[in-house]
């Protein structure tokens, strides 16, 4: 047989055309009548929100790079400017299902339920009247006029704030035309509930940029208003830092999330109905193209939908409430150390409790034994428990080293404040290597014990967030080994001081020996099915487009490996090809938890070698982050990681498969059993906490909030 070019660009699928297909799944999910009504919503607002990154950091990274004359193709055979076509003629396909899900579906069900959404054109005089008042008692004097004319240019718009363009004739002159812009304010609700209808239990709202445009002519005396009409503007948000050159690394980034707001243009969302004339004026003063022009039916922004599905009272329009389980591993003993020291712990979020991992770190902090605490923070919680228990543990008088990531995408200021607060608690707080995200999750307590020195460690595959552990599923680990605790102690010191070449006993790291480890281990399995042994690999992670790694995917597939791939979001890689990628099956998983964890098992002819990591397949983790892979050693853990891909695959009811032409569909499920996934996971979780409980008086149900969405899918 001839040999086969594996670079062909047949074989790899664009990398924004996959991210679009994976939104288009979570838009299927807010399509499928079989989820409560309330949670097709919020599907429907995930979409939206993870259209809105999409644009600002994706799309404007592309129309920079035709800006620059950048023509070099990508994997798949398209440059720049022929992914921005291919990109727009799908975006503007998946805006009309969503209006379509939202106005032919969704609000028509919601109606049905008492819960109406009208316009002006549908109130009584009463509803009509109160709507007046409350313009010109609420409204009206918080709102401020734009004029634009030679002395009062186009004014600089909010990225992604609702605004309302209206077309003005001066009473002389009815020929001449003006325009002026009213932002929509954000200081008032969006919804605004009508009176009546109690007695029919039914409650009725109305937009407030509706009412502003129903009397948006008050707001210009001696001016007729001819239109008024809704837009909104999506600007380049991605951060533009040189690190090289920066004093203040806080600081420069500071600046760059100040500059965000004034980012070029690279999306505008219309009202249908506009006036052309407006139009016009719109795509001219932003400098747009009519392929940047998205004209909606319906209102702008669905995102906005997330805060309406927090509705009181309507809790048979939501899933059942699942409650996070206590971790049965903890149940024993009160003194998290000692759980430690008995055995290595995983702990399934959202399935199992993160409150485990801040009693582990809130332990650290408190404990008279415990010396120093070091840990990375990528992403945490607004209010968060984690950084408040570190400035506990420094004010206690432990040495605390915190490894802020400032630079976590629409995370900074967040990460800013944090840092701060640390520093003022008396933390040792740095942030990171130049050039390079530290995306890993990692936690070293040093602790004094009667034999010696000790040292606790939690690695896990998401960050230490209170808040998004209710909704990401990861796994987390907690070990002593010492040949765990002198690899952590080694990175710490690469991250926070100068330290080169470490030899690793067990953990993988990137950006240096991460792409070799996995390439080696696959590269192993092909060897292993050409030699007729046992031969395997199955992967679970959130992304998979380094080349590289998907041809050497090709190679072990060809070679007869049975590769089975649970691929969140982007997947660049074609699966089910003739020849070339037959042995290879994809899969995405979108439910009610956004699927996280990242786990790699290999078949090694009998002796499965398993990896937990923070790395997503991708060349931004390989080659532009610090990130950690770490084996699993533990025969009984080894099981556990097994059986959650196991359970993964055998879902029916969320499970998709690719196809050969890239597009997914859903498993047939005729004459086969029903398999929930997520809610066998919690069910497993359930159990064991109730077998627990049984054992051990020491159990104690944790008081947990309940699961809540993602606010939207990252890629």
């Amino acid at each position: 047989m001839a040999a086969i070019d594996l670079t062909k660009p047949a074989y790899y699928i664009n990398r924004e055309l996959s991210w679009l297909a994976f939104n288009t799944r979570v838009l299927e999910e807010a399509q499928d009548k079989t989820n409560p009504l309330l949670e097709r919503l919020k599907f429907l607002a995930i979409t939206a929100s993870n259209m809105d990154e999409f644009f600002m950091v994706r799309v404007s990274g592309l129309i920079n790079q035709v800006a620059a004359n950048i023509t070099q193709p990508d994997p798949a055979g398209l440059t720049p400017a022929k992914q921005l076509a291919a990109i727009s003629a799908e975006a503007h396909d998946i805006c009309a299902h969503q209006y379509n899900c939202l106005n032919r579906s969704i609000l028509p069900a919601l109606a049905k339920k008492g819960l109406r959404f009208l316009d002006i054109s549908d109130l009584d005089p009463g509803r009509r009247q109160f709507v007046e008042r409350y313009f010109n008692d609420t409204v009206y004097p918080v709102l401020t006029p734009m004029a634009i004319d030679k002395s009062r240019p186009f004014p600089l718009l909010n990225n992604k704030a609702l605004n309302i363009i209206i077309e003005l004739s001066s009473a002389g002159n009815h020929e001449e035309r003006y325009f002026s812009v009213v932002q929509v304010p954000t200081v008032l609700p969006r919804v605004i509930e009508l009176p009546g209808g109690a007695a029919k239990k039914e409650k009725s709202f109305i937009f407030l940029e509706r009412v502003i445009a129903e009397y948006a002519g008050r707001l210009f005396t001696g001016y007729t208003a001819r239109n008024a009409a809704v837009f909104r503007v999506t600007r380049d948000s991605d951060l533009e830092l040189d690190e090289e050159d920066a004093e203040d690394i806080m600081v420069e980034i500071e600046k760059s999330v100040r500059g965000r707001k004034r980012g070029e243009p690279v999306r505008i969302e219309i009202e249908k109905g506009m006036a052309d004339s407006a139009r016009r004026f719109l795509v001219s003063v932003l400098e747009l193209d009519n392929a940047d022009i998205y004209e909606i039916s319906g209102p702008l922004d669905l995102s906005f939908w997330m805060e309406f599905c927090g509705i009181k009272g309507y809790d048979h329009l939501r899933n059942a409430r699942l409650i996070p389980q206590p971790s049965a591993d903890f149940a024993d003993t009160l003194d998290v150390f000692e759980a430690i020291r008995a055995r290595d712990i995983l702990v399934h979020h959202p399935y199992e409790s993160f409150d485990t991992v801040l009693q582990f770190i809130r332990a650290a902090a408190a404990d008279p034994g415990v010396l120093a605490i070091k840990m990375t923070l990528y992403r945490v919680s607004g209010n968060s428990p984690v950084v408040e228990a570190l400035a506990q543990a420094a004010e206690n008088g432990k040495q605390v080293t915190v490894l802020v990531e400032l630079k976590a995408r629409f995370d900074e200021e967040n990460n800013i404040h944090w840092a701060r607060r640390l520093d003022r608690a008396g933390c040792h707080v740095v942030y990171g290597l130049v050039g390079l995200k530290t995306h890993c999750k990692i936690c070293l307590a040093v602790r004094r014990e009667e034999d010696g020195i000790r040292r606790y460690i939690h690695l896990s595959t998401g960050n230490y967030n209170d808040s998004t552990a209710k909704t990401y599923t990861d796994i987390g680990y907690f070990t002593c080994k010492e040949t765990f605790a002198q690899d952590i102690t080694a990175l710490f010191n690469l991250l926070t001081g100068y330290s080169n070449n470490a030899e690793w006993k067990k953990i993988s790291v990137a950006p240096t020996t991460l792409r070799e480890t996995l390439m080696r281990y696959i590269e192993n399995e092909t060897a292993n099915a050409l030699a007729g042994k046992e031969a395997s690999i199955t992967a679970k992670m959130n992304s998979l487009a380094d080349a590289s790694v998907i041809t050497a995917l090709y190679r072990a597939s060809m070679a007869g490996v049975k590769i089975r791939l649970i691929v969140r979001g982007i997947c660049c890689l074609r699966s089910g090809t003739p020849v070339v990628s037959e042995n290879i099956t994809v899969i995405s998983v979108v439910d009610r938890f956004l699927e996280h964890s990242r786990i790699f098992r290999f078949e090694n002819n009998g002796a499965p070698k398993i990896f937990l990591s923070s790395a997503d397949w991708m060349p931004r983790n390989f080659d532009r982050r610090v990130e950690v892979a770490f084996p699993i050693e533990d025969d009984a853990l080894k099981e556990t990681l097994t059986g959650i891909l196991d359970l993964t695959f055998s879902d029916t009811v969320k499970l998709r498969v690719q196809q050969p032409d890239g597009k997914y569909e859903k498993v047939d499920r005729r004459g086969r059993e029903r398999v929930h996934s997520q809610l066998r996971f919690h069910e497993l979780a359930m159990s064991r906490a109730r077998a627990s409980e049984e054992k051990t008086e020491l159990f104690r149900p944790v008081a947990a909030e309940p699961y809540q969405y993602p606010m939207k899918y990252p890629g």
